[in-house]
């Protein structure tokens, strides 16, 4: 697992090493690397599980829904060379449009996976085969939600701290929730929410696609366009704020109302974003429906 921070700073600067210069705000087609053909090969969340000699490992949700379809894929990649990957096999009864995961600090071999629907997944991921330690849901549910972005950051008092997002559509903006979030008993504190939209893309707009928090609270969100099974898509990523522990078990959230962009993908729909703790460096992880899954390297995240 990666929780030294300079051996992330050095592997994080050997990913970026390898990847092809880009220009501002902007990620060349030539960074992207398959990860499978077809619908159900999309990458739908993406979590670090470790880092060695500029090769990332990773825990993948896909967001699929019919049984005996693949729900988890480790994947190996290093930009540049061709990404390695393993089906992981989800024991007992597959959950329905998983969308995001975040591994659990401070617990290896831990993850928790979020659904559509907002139901939680803590799992324990042995290599070959990944099991259901509780299921729980996120707080604040409300019909429509669709929920495509969950991540956790170390906090004071053996509490994470927890951001989650309803993508929201178009006119309706997403929805960025936060609280503290106990990995002994699976509990949340009080939650705290702010709305968040981006200028781009102007249409079809996923307001959130992922959510991103580093250990010192920045917020970094992706966002897509996404007008169908045949694309054409285009995404971004986004300054979105901050989180920090308050008094008590309780959270603040900063999220911007004119939001910076970071980085621009066209011709991608991003639902999975996955940094490196104390680096710049990340993976994007795609679900371009028809066209399958692809991962790309980033130098946009913000320690």
């Amino acid at each position: 697992m990666i929780k030294n921070a300079l051996g992330a700073v050095l592997a994080g600067a050997a990913l970026l090493a390898t990847a092809t210069p880009a220009a501002p705000g902007a990620a060349p087609e030539a960074r992207w690397e398959r990860v499978g053909d077809g619908i159900t090969s999309g990458i739908s969340g993406l979590a670090v599980a470790g880092v060695r000699h500029g090769t990332a490992d990773l825990l993948a949700v896909r967001d699929n829904k019919k049984p005996g379809e693949n729900r988890l894929v480790a994947l190996r990649h290093r930009p540049g060379d061709r990404t390695w990957q393993r089906p992981v096999a989800w024991a007992g009864a597959q959950p329905v449009d998983l969308e995001a995961i975040d591994a659990v600090p401070g617990r290896p071999h831990e993850y928790v996976a979020l659904s559509s629907a907002g139901t939680a997944y803590r799992l324990h991921w042995d290599g070959d085969h990944a099991r259901v330690l509780a299921a729980f849901p996120v707080p604040g549910i409300a019909a429509g939600d669709n929920y495509e972005g969950f991540a956790l950051a170390p906090a004071r008092g053996g509490r994470l701290l927890a951001v989650w997002a309803d993508r929201g559509q178009d006119d309706r903006p997403a929805t960025l929730s936060a609280a503290a979030w106990d990995p002994r008993d699976n509990t949340f504190g009080p939650r705290t929410s702010a709305e968040f939209r981006v200028p781009y893309p102007a249409a079809d707009v996923r307001h959130v696609s992922d959510v991103e928090v580093s250990p010192s609270g920045r917020v970094t969100v992706s966002s897509a366009s996404d007008p169908g099974d045949d694309g054409p898509y285009d995404s971004a990523l986004y300054d979105a704020g901050r989180v920090a522990a308050g008094p008590g078990d309780r959270v603040r959230l900063t999220a911007g109302r004119a939001p910076r962009r970071l980085a621009t993908f066209p011709g991608h729909k991003i639902e999975a974003l996955a940094c490196l703790p104390g680096s710049r460096a990340g993976v994007v992880g795609t679900d371009d429906e028809n066209a399958g899954g692809s991962l790309a390297a980033t130098d946009a995240c913000r320690p």
